[in-house]
């Protein structure tokens, strides 16, 4: 940590996202009154018009395209000084637990002997993290505390991609505490009921649940906008790039059209779609998360990433689950905002998130 810098006013944080299909940065500068936003881009990871095969995507397409959106943004790799990246929820186990307050070094020590207990990991090839979340709600003297851990090969991993880059590794988050700290600065959170994000990226999803003095919860489902585009292209018989184009005009309509037009396949069991089983694995995920805490106020579901703003999606998930559903926008009344010119503003979601966590790191 840079002591003779941390006074200085104008101080940049840079959130990246390392995505699948998408790299996407955001970078803020902490303000009296919160952050404010000081500008945002994004940069394809498989080449523009080419067919996205994740299998394809290996080390070097992320190192290339992380590269050239530092350059497209105007920054050098060596001067920028507060990075802050994530990992996936997937390749990280989160957990909300309650515990006794204590002083910091007792509750590291803790922590540790709790992440055995409560995190699946291989063996002790493990790092722990935790996030203090607040003084539980029921117990006196409780606070609840998030789990986070990852094992030592993702991390170093991810570590040496970012120095392949060029950049000086800091702060590494988890994309779903990165999705929450974006809402709370967005967002009121209210008193009763739940939120639900659900983050969309290319090939899985991630779901975070919570409220004040709530169980955190997040999973990853498998399903992503990759799986919308090879199911509509599969449909039409078209190329994989027709199918994106088709699907980022017409959306939803594209897939159920011909249920509407044609009145014989109308008749008898309607064709299950990519939407139905996405909209299944987060009921499912809800009805879990009703059981293991037993509150099911869900109060609005918020789709954030890259294939959230896939025309007729909140309506479908909103008839679906009959719970209100909208798309998230993480620069909405952000001082700066105005100055930023993104086609997909929900994309950018943990990229936001990232940055923010850079400047509460420095508090």
């Amino acid at each position: 940590m840079e002591k003779s810098k941390k006074m200085t006013r104008n101080k940049m944080y840079l959130g990246l996202d390392i995505g699948r299909q998408y790299v996407k940065m955001v970078s803020v500068d902490k303000t009296k009154e919160g952050f404010k936003v000081l500008d945002a881009g994004a940069r394809l990871v498989p080449e523009p018009n080419s067919v996205f095969d994740p299998e394809k995507i290996d080390w070097h397409h992320r190192v290339m395209a992380v590269k050239e959106l530092l350059r497209q943004q105007g920054l050098n790799p060596k001067r920028v000084k507060n990075i802050v990246t994530g990992i996936n929820g997937s390749s990280a186990s989160i957990k909300q637990i309650t515990t006794m307050e204590m002083p910091s070094d007792e509750l590291a020590s803790a922590m540790t002997f709790e992440a055995r207990k409560h995190i699946p990991m291989d063996g002790t090839d493990a790092v722990i993290d935790y996030q203090i979340f607040g003084s539980n709600k029921t117990e006196v003297d409780k606070i609840d505390v998030g789990l986070v851990a990852c094992t030592k090969g993702v991390l170093n991993s991810h570590i040496d991609l970012l120095k392949e880059c060029g950049l000086k590794p800091g702060v590494v988050d988890v994309n779903p505490i990165a999705m929450s700290n974006a809402f709370t600065f967005i967002k009121d959170m209210p008193n009763d009921g739940l939120v639900v994000i659900l983050d969309i990226g290319a090939v899985s999803s991630s779901l975070v649940v919570y409220g004040k003095g709530q169980q955190f919860f997040t999973r990853d489902l498998p399903i992503g906008g990759h799986h919308f585009v090879k199911e509509l292209a599969a449909k039409k018989v078209i190329s994989y790039t027709d199918a994106q184009d088709l699907l980022y005009r017409d959306g939803l309509s594209a897939v159920v059209s011909n249920a509407s037009t044609d009145p014989m396949t109308s008749v008898g069991i309607a064709e299950r779609t990519i939407y139905d089983n996405l909209v299944e694995d987060l009921r499912r995920s809800l009805r879990f998360y009703a059981k293991q805490t037993g509150q099911s106020f869900f109060l609005k579901i918020f789709l954030s990433g890259g294939a959230a703003d896939t025309p007729g999606l909140t309506e479908f998930v909103a008839s679906k689950l009959n719970i209100e559903c909208g798309i998230f926008d993480p620069f909405e009344n952000v001082e700066g905002a105005e100055n930023i010119s993104v086609t997909n503003r929900s994309q950018f979601t943990t990229a936001l998130g990232l940055g923010i966590r850079g400047g509460m790191s420095h508090e």
